[in-house]
């Protein structure tokens, strides 16, 4: 190696680990801030930030001071999380233009997006990203491609080959540094520093670079700064800083495309050795081009900031004073029960009164000629105890949004009207849909860059497995041409707005006003089967009823009309039949195989005629065994 090329990659270690030491003193206060965050979530509320980042505890000012914590933090955030669960949208890529290799392509994506999501599981992703954007008001997906995932191809030069595939990591706001925290989005960043304690082999593995362990006192590792009581344990007494063994801190820059550099530039070092600089290697940005894997989910917004605010931020003040409210009426408490003593100065043997206290029965000695002990009126507890607890608790139910009905799952007392009830609880709902609106924006994105990430790496033909329209698992061959657009739509509303038992009970109006019946005023058979699907139970009638399977039967009659002569079978249900393909033939997609096959049009209405014919045929017999 050339002396030129070992002083540059020294000047550009310096230059990385100049530029990660700015970056991190600069956003040290909202470190502080998660750390509290973390600490009262698990129960150390009494913590207070230090001017470097840190968090330390306070001390008692008298030995019988009550210090204990009556968490309301923790059962809020749990609540939230619960409702944010049901935020799980259902996606699909709206098609560039009406052409039918545009249609065709955009269907294809969205299979391939669908059975990406099912692969990662993205639910239980999106369930962790979201308890970090809970805690500290922001988390991070990282979407990369991963050559040594996927299915194995192979072997070359010893070594196994992979189709590869992507990876998809939920990064907590602990190792995300942006180049300006004035950016309010990761489009608006210049560059993203990513950086993270991890141990030397996976250096080795990953840039095959041996490089030596390192102090890591960096709030980088996620899986052992979990908070506890939601999806870890705390591995120490308070929430903070740790050091890893064997390890050592990888920074990773990722600059976007600017005049300097033309396809942006990706640098890494850890152990002060350069590991890899070059051009970005995602072309995950809009147009495909080089642009940064990551997208930001927040909890709500801070305005021109690029971290988000938590509402335990807001909640800690509240906190603070309720625990010592609590704490001080208990303390008030103990004087009523244990009492004090007061005693003359000689008169008793205070050593043994003292330890061992005024038991029942004890025989108590006191000098003669002096008064005995008597005990000090302690009064009453003052009832602005009581108050401030209760304003304390209503002011937790203002700050948060989440109401007595959802924290507690009762109804208020005094509340006997249904419609009072329901529109509290759509309240409640009202004030999470920003939240649960940023968590659909954060998934949509990534969806995005999934589809991205496979159009630029897919070049080999693939597999993939998904459920059909049919309940059917069905394959896909596709590469990297056969996804030709990346418009990720959303085919649900929002999941807070519109519950499942919103939408039943709307469903059962319009059965019992009969909006659903048919032309003669009765319930058809496709409509029950849709009915008990929305209602939950279709896989009763898909298992049990054979409407469901004539309907799927017919479905594929009309998939494979262009390729396959239809035919009539004597255990078909022409009415389904005719129902089906009359629909069939009235939609869009119809026209189109029409102008593609000749003759399609009326061989699926001889098709029809046929059904028609056997249903006639099988009435005219029925009807001539009833005369016989």
């Amino acid at each position: 190696m050339s002396s030129d090329k070992v002083i540059w990659e020294e000047e550009k270690v310096n230059e990385l680990r100049s530029d990660f030491n700015g970056r991190a003193a600069k956003r040290r206060a909202f470190e502080a801030q998660w750390q509290l965050n973390c600490n009262f979530l698990i129960g150390n509320q009494y913590v207070y930030a230090r001017p470097d980042g840190s968090v330390t505890g306070e001390e008692r000012d008298y030995y019988w001071q009550e210090r204990q914590c009556f968490n309301h933090i923790a059962p809020l955030i749990e609540t939230r999380l619960a409702k944010l669960q049901r935020v799980r949208p259902k996606m699909s890529v709206r098609p560039a233009s009406g052409d039918e290799n545009d249609r065709l392509s955009a269907k294809a994506a969205a299979k391939i997006l669908e059975s990406a999501c099912l692969k990662h599981n993205t639910d239980e992703l999106i369930g962790k990203a979201t308890m970090w954007s809970e805690t500290c008001g922001s988390a991070f997906y990282k979407l990369v491609w991963n050559h040594k995932s996927g299915k194995k191809l192979g072997h070359k030069n010893n070594k196994a080959v992979y189709e590869g595939d992507i990876e998809i990591t939920v990064c907590p706001p602990f190792e995300i540094y942006p180049d300006s925290l004035a950016a309010q989005e990761i489009s608006d960043c210049k560059s993203i520093i990513h950086a993270r304690a991890v141990p030397v082999g996976e250096i080795k593995e990953k840039y095959g670079i041996e490089v030596c362990a390192e102090s890591t006192d960096i709030l980088s590792d996620a899986n052992r700064c979990m908070p506890g009581g939601l999806d870890g344990v705390s591995t120490s007494p308070m929430f903070g800083r740790e050091h890893a063994e064997n390890c050592c801190i990888l920074i990773e820059r990722y600059t976007a495309p600017s005049e300097e550099y033309e396809f942006g530039e990706y640098a890494a070092t850890a152990g002060g050795k350069l590991l890899y600089c070059g051009n970005l290697p995602y072309n995950c940005g809009t147009d495909l081009s080089p642009g940064l894997p990551f997208v930001k989910q927040d909890c709500i917004k801070r305005a021109g900031c690029f971290y988000g605010i938590s509402m335990i931020e807001r909640c800690i003040p509240l906190q603070r004073a309720f625990n010592a409210v609590k704490n001080r009426k208990h303390e008030f408490m103990n004087r009523i029960a244990m009492g004090v003593l007061a005693v003359e100065d000689g008169s008793v043997d205070t050593d043994n009164l003292e330890t061992e206290g005024l038991s029942p029965g004890k025989i108590l000695v006191y000098r003669q000629g002096s008064n005995p002990p008597t005990l000090l009126d302690p009064g009453r507890v003052p009832t602005d105890f009581q108050y401030e607890e209760d304003r304390l608790l209503n002011e937790f139910v203002s700050v948060t949004g989440v109401s007595e009905i959802m924290r507690s799952s009762s109804v208020p007392s005094g509340m006997t009207s249904g419609v009072a009830l329901q529109l509290l609880i759509e309240q409640d709902d009202t004030r999470l849909s920003v939240t649960a609106e940023n968590v659909r924006g954060a998934v949509r994105n990534m969806a995005c860059i999934i589809l991205r990430l496979y159009k630029q790496f897919a070049r080999r033909p693939r597999l993939i497995r998904f459920v059909g329209d049919e309940g059917d698992v069905e394959l896909l061959r596709f590469t990297a041409s056969d996804i030709g657009c990346d418009d990720v739509v959303f085919e649900t509303e929002n999941e807070l707005t519109s519950t499942p038992a919103q939408r039943q009970s709307m469903l059962f109006d319009l059965l019992n006003m009969g909006l659903l019946n048919d032309e003669n005023g009765k319930l058809s058979e496709n409509m029950r089967n849709k009915v008990l699907d929305a209602v939950g139970y279709g896989g009763w009638e898909s298992t049990r009823e054979t409407a469901f399977l004539q309907t799927a039967n017919a479905r594929r009659e009309n998939l494979n009309c262009a390729h396959a002569e239809p035919s009539v079978n004597e255990i078909d249900d022409d009415d389904l039949h005719i129902a089906e393909h009359t629909r069939f033939m009235l939609t869009a997609e119809f026209n189109r195989m029409c102008d593609s096959v000749e003759g399609l049009h009326e061989k699926m209405l001889e098709h029809i005629r046929q059904h028609k014919r056997y249903k006639q045929l099988k009435q005219e017999a029925e009807n001539g065994s009833r005369e016989n």
